[in-house]
């Protein structure tokens, strides 16, 4: 790149809006498969704990690049390097389209996700250096419409395009979103002097070694340790201390080099800290109802895949009436209560999905998902601009990789944890419910009673009393999921009034990017 090029002129609303569409286009990939994960098992030939792993084995992969975001864009040049990720993005997205097995998606899922690990980190420190101090609050709502919208557009998008053509489409549509990406990037958007003139030391080896082998080994625990009922097998068991291991010598390694590929040193800025702390808990609280409302609505109510996306639309609403209010309040009001306003709004609307039944009105499904959208945006655009909001430029390519690293490993291991919780609990409840089942309850023997009555005349008293049986063992299933569901959702809002103290630790950052501390 030349010397000379620079992003003076440039309007600052066209370089927003370049870094906005890659950004919206990766983490749209983060959700949009989520309602087409049951098509996608039926395809491929796989289990639907299986097909989850095309959402985790992306989110870990980006999770493993965005701490060498800032070196790479050192090395190559951030507007190169960025170039280079759209690339490798688009590309893997159409290996995604055209896998034929499972093995083969999770490994183009995996590219992908490695692709696309720097784009929100380089895409929001580009922006924040775009304005200035003062408008930053505005630019991280602009850039809360990637974050926070794409993910819950995504379901609906996914659920429409699964039905109408094919789970393919999903990943196909990335071509013509990745090249737009390219000629925006390579027209408005311009490596300020202190990249072009940085000299990057030799990259961190053993510092990016030990991450991916941390990460690796984590992830392949969290998706494969229901499957082997966790610490009951071996390998697990060795995975796991092997990743506690990495974990611990990364952290020792990362804080003792001279040039480190993540430096965690910026963990003693207060904001960031708690920031990354509270981030982490609202990707949690994103990703979590995003996984088991699928899951609840087309496994357990029938829903299709477009039903299931539409179901989930007023979070996009709420999120899209928000964002502009958000933008407006975060230079006029204490941030740290918009954060602890948006962690409430979103642990009533949780604790409301934990309120449903199997005879739940649409109207209850349409304000739980329209409030948490509202909580959503009221958490995590102020949480952006508090975190970083204290940092100098120099900083900002290390810490929004580790931001967003925080972010996707909290999401990744959310899928896991609310997953688990589901089938754990429903095994649970149906242990408990099954003691109700017997002979000698009036109850039981008044209900199969009334179901071969109403069996017989179709296929004749002798197979009624079997199908009885079979339609009584059915709703105990459904009952027990039902509760099980109920309880996931329940911990979820917990988690999310727990964080609600956590906000009054951060220090106020005012519009001039001055901190005062209270």
């Amino acid at each position: 790149m030349a010397a000379n090029e620079s992003r003076i002129g440039v309007n600052p609303w066209l370089i927003a809006a370049a870094v906005i569409v890659p950004t919206f286009m990766e983490v749209l990939d983060t959700t949009i498969v989520s309602v087409a994960l049951p098509n996608v098992a039926g395809t491929l030939s796989a289990t639907n704990t299986e097909a989850t792993w095309v959402q985790t084995s992306y989110l870990i992969a980006n999770a493993v690049v965005l701490p060498a975001s800032a070196w790479f864009s050192s090395f190559f040049g951030r507007k190169r390097f960025l170039l280079g990720c759209i690339a490798i993005f688009t590309l893997a997205s159409l290996g995604c389209g055209m896998a034929t097995s499972l093995g083969m998606l999770v490994f183009a899922r995996v590219v992908q996700g490695a692709g696309g690990g720097a784009l929100q980190p380089i895409s929001q420190a580009i922006l924040l250096e775009s304005f200035p101090p003062a408008k930053h609050g505005v630019a991280m709502a602009t850039y809360g419409l990637g974050i926070i919208i794409a993910p819950v557009l995504g379901p609906v998008a996914g659920g429409w395009i699964t039905d109408h053509y094919s789970w393919r489409w999903l990943f196909y549509m990335n071509l013509p979103m990745g090249i737009l990406a390219f000629w925006l990037i390579r027209r408005f958007v311009f490596d300020p002097d202190y990249i072009r003139k940085s000299r990057p030391e030799r990259i961190d080896g053993i510092g990016f070694g030990l991450l991916a082998l941390w990460l690796g080994t984590m992830q392949t625990v969290l998706d494969k340790g229901q499957d082997a009922d966790w610490f009951a097998a071996a390998w697990i068991r060795w995975f796991s201390v092997v990743s506690v291991c990495a974990f611990v010598g990364f952290l020792i390694w990362e804080l003792r080099s001279r040039h480190p590929i993540a430096d965690l040193r910026v963990f003693k800025n207060r904001n960031f800290a708690v920031g990354t702390v509270l981030i982490s808990i609202a990707a949690v609280l994103a990703y979590g109802p995003m996984t088991l409302l699928p899951l609840f609505l087309q496994g357990l109510m029938g829903y299709s895949s477009l039903q299931g996306g539409l179901a989930q639309a007023p979070r996009g609403l709420g999120s899209l009436i928000a964002m502009p209010m958000v933008g407006l309040m975060i230079n006029h009001f204490d941030n740290r209560k918009l954060i602890g306003g948006g962690f409430l709004l979103s642990g009533v609307a949780t604790l409301m999905l934990g309120g449903l039944n199997l005879e739940f009105a649409p109207n209850d499904l349409f304000w739980a998902n329209f409030l948490q959208g509202v909580g959503l945006s009221f958490c995590m655009v102020p949480l952006m601009t508090v975190s970083l909001g204290m940092l100098k430029k120099e900083q900002m390519g290390n810490a929004t990789g580790i931001f967003a690293l925080a972010r996707n490993l909290a999401a990744s291991i959310g899928i896991a944890l609310v997953t688990t919780v589901v089938t754990r609990a429903a095994q649970t409840h149906q242990a408990t419910l099954v003691t109700h089942v017997t002979p000698y309850d009036l109850a039981y023997q008044y209900t199969v009673q009334a179901a071969q009555g109403a069996l017989a005349p179709q296929v004749g008293a002798i197979q009624a009393q079997t199908l009885a049986g079979g339609t009584i063992y059915k709703s105990l299933v459904q009952q027990s999921s039902m509760l099980a569901f109920i309880d996931d959702f329940r911990w979820l809002a917990l988690m999310c009034f727990v964080a609600i103290p956590l906000a009054l630790l951060l220090k106020r950052v005012i519009a001039k990017g001055l901190a005062t501390a209270h």
